[in-house]
C-alpha cells in the first residue's frame, strides 16, 4: 500500500527529551506563581512542593504507559486502550483544553515578560491583543515550517535553567529571610482554609508539560529506557527549583499584608522578584539582570505555546487516525509534520478562549481553574488505565513498571488515581471554571465524536485501527473502494482488483470515470465519443461486480484535472480506499508516477493503493484515469 503522507520519525534521545521535558514543565513557572501566591498567601512553597509530589506519583504511571505503548496520543492512547475508543476521546478532549489553556496563558504573559525587560508595563487590553497576535504568529510560522525540538530543545532548557538558578542564588543570597516566610500567616486565617483549598487546584498549572512529554513516545529511539529517566530527573529537578524560586519570592514580597507579587507583579512574577534583587545590588548587575529575566522568560513562553500548539496537533493525530476526529486530523503533512487543521484549530480557539475570557474580573483564574479540571480528569484516567492494563493485558512487554506493587496492583497508581481524583472534587467544589465551563466543554466534545463516528458509519465504543496498525492489506479493513477507470488492461486489472477486495471484506465499489475536459472547451461541451466509453467502462464494472455479489456504483464526472476530480470525489464519497495502476513507462523517468498518482497521493483524504506493473507486462499509455 503506498504511503500518502510522512509518519513521525525516531529521532529523539535522552539528552534531547530530558531537555523537552525540563523546558516543558519548568517553564509554567513564569505564569503560575503569580496565581498561586494570591491564594496561598505564605504557604506557596508547600503548597508547589505537594503538587510537585503528587506530579511525580502520577509521572510513574506515565512512564510505564508510554514505555509499553510506543505511540503517540498520552493519556488518551492509554485509555483507549484499556477501555474503548470512546472514553479514549473523552480522556483526549479534556486534554486538548490543557494545550489550549497553555498556549493563551504563554501568549497572554509574553508582553509582560518583554514590557519588564525594559522597565515598563502593559496594560489591558493591549496584552491580549498583543497576546493574540503572537498565537497567530506562532501558528502562520508552524504553517510552513517544522520545529526541530531536538535541537533546540537543549538551548531553551538551558536558558530556563540558568534564569531559575540565578533567581534561586542571587534570591537566596540577598533577600532570604527566615521571618518573611511567615509573617502574616496564619493557616486557617490568612490563609483561609477556602484559599488554601483553592489554591491548591491552582497548582496543577505549575506542573505542565507532562502530556507533551508522553506526546514523544512515537518519535523516541528508546522510549521504553530513555522516556522513564529524562521525566523523572526534569520533574525531580523542576520540584527543588519551584519549591526555591517559592522561598525567594516569598521572601521579596511577604504575605503580611497580602503578597504584591499577585497584585503589583500580576503577569510577569518572575521580574518581580528580579526587580527586588535588582534593589539590593549595583546598577550595573541589577539593571542587566532584570533585562535578562524578562527577555528569557518571553522567549521561554515563546517555547511553550509553540511546542503546545505541536502537542495539540500530535493529540489531534492520533485521535484522527483512530476515528475520532474527522479524517483530516489524523494526516501529516509533509514539510511540518502536524496537520494544518490541528495548528488552525488550536490558534483559533486560543485566540478565542484568551480573547472572551479578557472581560471577566480575574480571566487568569478562570483559565487556570479550567485547566485544573482537565488535568486532573486525565491524571486520574491514565493512572486508572496503567492499573487496568496490569489485568487486561498481563502479558504485554513493560520495559518499565511502577514500582510497589501488590498482585497486579501498582500501589503508586492506585494512590495517585484516588489523589488526582480528590483534587478534582476539589476544583469542582471551590472554582466556577472547572464547575461549569469544565462539563460544557466535555459536552460539546461528545457532540462532536457522536457527529464523527456517525459519519463514518460506526460505532461510540467500536474500535478504530490506525494505518499503522493494520499489519497488511489483508488485514486492513473498507467498507468503499473508489477506482477510477481507465480503458485498456490497466483499467480492467484495476476494477478487478478493487472488486476482489471489496468481495473479501463486504465492501461497496464506485467506478468513477473522469472525462478530462480541455481548456479551450467549457465544462458542458459535447463529448459524445466519451461519454459513450464512460457509460461502456461502467457498465462493464458493473457486471463484473455482479459476477462477484459486488455492489459496483458508476459515476461520470467532467473536470480539468483527472487527479482532483479523483480527490474530490473520495472525499464527497467517504471512500476508505482509492486503487489506482501505475504503468512500467513511468517508472523509466525519474519522477516514478504519473502527475496524476503523484496528486492523488499527496491530497487524498483516505489511504491509496498503488499497484505497479513490472517492465513489459500491461505496457499502457499511462496511469489511472
Amino acid at each position: 500500500m503506498a504511503r500518502k503522507l510522512p509518519r513521525l520519525q525516531r529521532v529523539l534521545d535522552a539528552p534531547a527529551l530530558f531537555s523537552i521535558a525540563y523546558g516543558e514543565i519548568a517553564s509554567s513557572i513564569y505564569f503560575a506563581l503569580r496565581t498561586i501566591a494570591l491564594h496561598a498567601l505564605g504557604f506557596p512553597p508547600a503548597v508547589l512542593c505537594a503538587a510537585g509530589l503528587l506530579f511525580l506519583l502520577v509521572s510513574l504511571s506515565y512512564a510505564e504507559g508510554t514505555a509499553a505503548i510506543r505511540e503517540t496520543g498520552g493519556a488518551a492512547t492509554f485509555v483507549r486502550i484499556a477501555f474503548n475508543d470512546f472514553w479514549g476521546f473523552a480522556t483526549g478532549w479534556v486534554l486538548f483544553l490543557d494545550y489550549l489553556i497553555v498556549i493563551a496563558l504563554s501568549a497572554l504573559f509574553v508582553p509582560h515578560y518583554v514590557a519588564g525587560a525594559f522597565f515598563t508595563k502593559v496594560h489591558r487590553p493591549w496584552d491580549v491583543v498583543i497576546g493574540c497576535g503572537v498565537i497567530a504568529g506562532i501558528a502562520a510560522v508552524r504553517l510552513v515550517h517544522r520545529t526541530r525540538l531536538h535541537r533546540w530543545a537543549l538551548v531553551v532548557a538551558l536558558v530556563d535553567l540558568a534564569t531559575q538558578l540565578l533567581i534561586v542564588v542571587l534570591g537566596f543570597a540577598l533577600l532570604f529571610s527566615p521571618d518573611a516566610l511567615s509573617a502574616g500567616t496564619s493557616l486557617g486565617t490568612s490563609p483561609t482554609w477556602h484559599s488554601l483549598f483553592f489554591a491548591i487546584p491552582l497548582a496543577m498549572l505549575a506542573y505542565t508539560g507532562l502530556e507533551t512529554v508522553a506526546n514523544l513516545a512515537e518519535e523516541t529511539r528508546r522510549p521504553g529506557r530513555d522516556l522513564p529517566r529524562s521525566l523523572f530527573g526534569a520533574i525531580g529537578l523542576v520540584v527543588v527549583l519551584y519549591v526555591a524560586i517559592a522561598v525567594v519570592a516569598l521572601s521579596a514580597f511577604p504575605a503580611e499584608h497580602g503578597t504584591l507579587l499577585g497584585s503589583n507583579w500580576l503577569r510577569a512574577p518572575l521580574v518581580g522578584v528580579a526587580a527586588q534583587i535588582r534593589t539590593q545590588v549595583p546598577a550595573y548587575i541589577g539593571d542587566p539582570l532584570q533585562v535578562f529575566v524578562g527577555l528569557s522568560g518571553a522567549l521561554i513562553l515563546l517555547t511553550a505555546a509553540t511546542t503546545s500548539i505541536s502537542g495539540f496537533g500530535r493529540l489531534a493525530y492520533s485521535l484522527g487516525e483512530h476515528g475520532q476526529l474527522p479524517r483530516k486530523f489524523g494526516m501529516l503533512r509533509q514539510r511540518t509534520l502536524v496537520s494544518p487543521q490541528s495548528i488552525v484549530a488550536a490558534a483559533a480557539i486560543a485566540i478565542v478562549l484568551l480573547a472572551g475570557t479578557a472581560a471577566l474580573a480575574h480571566p487568569v483564574f478562570f483559565l487556570a481553574s479550567l485547566f485544573s479540571f482537565g488535568v486532573l480528569l486525565a491524571f486520574t484516567a491514565a493512572q486508572v488505565a496503567v492499573i487496568k492494563l496490569r489485568f487486561s493485558d498481563p502479558d504485554r512487554r513493560r520495559p518499565y513498571r511502577v514500582p510497589l506493587t501488590v498482585g497486579r496492583v501498582p500501589l503508586p497508581s492506585l494512590v495517585g488515581a484516588v489523589l488526582t481524583f480528590a483534587v478534582w472534587i476539589d476544583a469542582m467544589a471551590t472554582h466556577e471554571g472547572a464547575r461549569y465551563a469544565g462539563p460544557a466543554w466535555l459536552a460539546v466534545g461528545l457532540v462532536v465524536y457522536a457527529v464523527v463516528r456517525k459519519r463514518r458509519g460506526e460505532g461510540l465504543f467500536e474500535p478504530v485501527l490506525s494505518a499503522d496498525e493494520h499489519r497488511g492489506l489483508a488485514e486492513a479493513e473498507f467498507s468503499k473502494i473508489l477506482v477510477p477507470m481507465k480503458l485498456g488492461e490497466i483499467g480492467e486489472e484495476m476494477i478487478a482488483t478493487a472488486v476482489k477486495l471489496a468481495q473479501d471484506r463486504g465492501a461497496s465499489v464506485e467506478a468513477l470515470h473522469v472525462i478530462r475536459v480541455p481548456l479551450e472547451l467549457p465544462l458542458d461541451a459535447e463529448l459524445f465519443d466519451q461519454e459513450e466509453r464512460a457509460e461502456e467502462s461502467i457498465a462493464e464494472a458493473k457486471l463484473l461486480g455482479a459476477d462477484h455479489g459486488v455492489t459496483v456504483e458508476g459515476r461520470t464526472v467532467r473536470a480539468r484535472a483527472i487527479g482532483a476530480a479523483i480527490v474530490q470525489e473520495a472525499a464527497e464519497q467517504g471512500a476508505d480506499l482509492i486503487v489506482l495502476g501505475s504503468s512500467p513507462r513511468w517508472r523509466r523517468q525519474s519522477r516514478f508516477f504519473s502527475p496524476t498518482v503523484d496528486y492523488v497521493l499527496k491530497k487524498a483524504p483516505s489511504e491509496v493503493l498503488i499497484v505497479a506493473f513490472p517492465q513489459g507486462v500491461l505496457e499502457g499509455d499511462g496511469d489511472a484515469g
